[in-house]
């Protein structure tokens, strides 16, 4: 399989990457503190203008094709962690988890996913090399997943109460009591685990479990896993100043469940139907746009209307 990544570009890649981490919790966030809605919003604008620039830097280096397969990969992987969002507000919740601690549990976790995601990019992509009816097996599952998304109804989530937190219990000594930003602490001449760690450990397995639908997504864009990884993780670098700059408005996006529904049918229809029809990358992206931005729109135009009616009653 052909890809625009050379060993060094990848290389440098994952530096870059590697680097701004550090300069975020090395330099510019060493305290613990409560992340202000100003300082998130410029965080999440920083992320945004870095990944467009990628972009850029791909189309001056690759062509237009591949430039607009990131652009693409980038918002369906932005839209899909959505989902993230809700996961996190979640867990820190059922923790009591102190907001300025939160920055530094979002860090660790999203580091993880780098590595996580790397390897089920690699092996997706090998997969799909030596196996390629599995591409549209993926594009069944998206169908399949998207549907079920439209029509799965909302119920209380409490992530202490799931098996995974469960077992984590079960295998790792746990004190109940928080010591700042530590993971673990001594108690009783031995190592145990904060509810820092546990928590941490639940937003690790909900990325997985979300990854197993974006990352098929971006296939159904994209082959090239240089594409693929670069656009997943401009994505979800930004996830952490985005939840600290829209937690308290996701609930307005109330279609946006719907918009992303037939994102993961559209991409998977696409997938399916690739050997009989090619739609070329920018209608594929124009599709993304209009499906997201309306789901975005209908959601801001409904939630006022709700609103007005309120105050005229």
């Amino acid at each position: 399989m052909e890809t625009v990544g050379t060993p060094l570009l990848w290389a440098s890649f994952v530096a870059l990457v590697l680097g701004l981490l550090w300069l975020d919790l090395g330099v510019l966030n060493r305290r613990d503190h409560v992340i202000s809605a100003r300082e998130a919003l410029l965080w999440t604008g920083f992320w945004i203008v870095l990944a467009l620039a990628f972009g850029g830097f791909v189309w001056w280096r690759f062509g237009p094709t591949p430039a607009v397969e990131y652009v693409t990969g980038f918002l369906i992987e932005k839209s899909l962690s959505v989902d993230n969002l809700f996961v996190f507000v979640l867990v820190f919740s059922s923790f009591a988890v102190p907001r300025e601690v939160q920055h530094r549990v979002l860090f660790w976790g999203i580091l993880t996913a780098l590595v996580l995601r790397a390897g089920m990019i690699v092996g997706g992509s090998a997969l799909l090399q030596r196996f390629h009816w599995l591409f549209y097996v993926f594009g069944a599952f998206l169908v399949v997943t998207g549907v079920r998304l439209l029509f799965h109804e909302e119920e209380e989530h409490r992530p202490e109460r799931t098996l995974t937190f469960r077992v984590f219990r079960r295998i790792i000594p746990a004190t109940h009591h928080f010591e700042g930003h530590r993971f673990f602490v001594r108690e009783a001449g031995r190592w145990v685990a904060t509810p820092l760690l546990l928590a941490l450990l639940l937003i690790e397995v909900s990325d997985v479990v979300f990854a197993l639908d974006s990352i098929p997504a971006i296939f159904g864009v994209t082959l090239d896993p240089f594409i693929v990884f670069t656009s997943n993780i401009f994505a979800i670098l930004g996830l952490r100043s985005l939840y600290f700059a829209v937690a308290q408005l996701i609930g307005r996006f109330e279609y946006l469940k719907a918009g992303l529904s037939a994102v993961l049918v559209f991409i998977g229809t696409k997938m399916l139907l690739s050997h009989w029809i090619h739609l070329h990358a920018l209608v594929s992206l124009a599709i993304v746009i209009g499906l997201l931005g309306g789901a975005v729109i209908f959601s801001l135009l409904r939630t006022r209307r709700v609103a007005e009616v309120d105050r005229g009653s």
